[in-house]
């Protein structure tokens, strides 16, 4: 089972081994899509944690337990097709392949299923077409 969430944990926790906690004791894989960890300051990471379900529920209660937030992520991105423009500026940044230019009719197409919404087309869309639901 594959869970994607936010984690938000206090300066104090940064300098824990989260990931390698996660693997070593619980059996669960994190796969990193956006981190955001400073020394001093609050850490943020978006991470897809897969295993068997039990494991997770456990690894999540075990992150609580470290006074770790952590939250479901809901986000998805979103395309305006009124505004969007095709140029296919966004293909080149997505790690996925979710976005790619069709080659016949050289119009966006947006594989949902493989968007994890590491929000990197956002910014590379130079007419702004391009934005999350949250």
């Amino acid at each position: 089972m594959k869970k994607r969430v936010t984690l938000t944990f206090p300066k104090r926790s940064i300098h824990q081994p989260i990931t390698y906690r996660l693997a070593k004791d619980f059996n669960v894989a994190a796969n990193i899509i956006r981190a955001q960890v400073a020394p001093n300051q609050i850490g943020k990471l978006v991470v897809e944690l897969s295993g068997d379900i039990d494991q997770l529920g456990e690894a999540i209660e075990w992150l609580q337990d470290q006074d770790i937030n952590v939250s479901q992520a809901s986000r998805e991105i979103l395309i305006d097709e009124e505004v969007c423009v095709h140029c296919g500026l966004c293909t080149g940044v997505c790690p996925s392949q979710a976005l790619s230019l069709d080659p016949e009719s050289f119009r966006l197409t947006f594989a949902r299923s493989r968007c994890i919404v590491c929000e990197q087309c956002i910014p590379t869309c130079p007419v702004q077409a391009i934005s999350t639901n949250l």
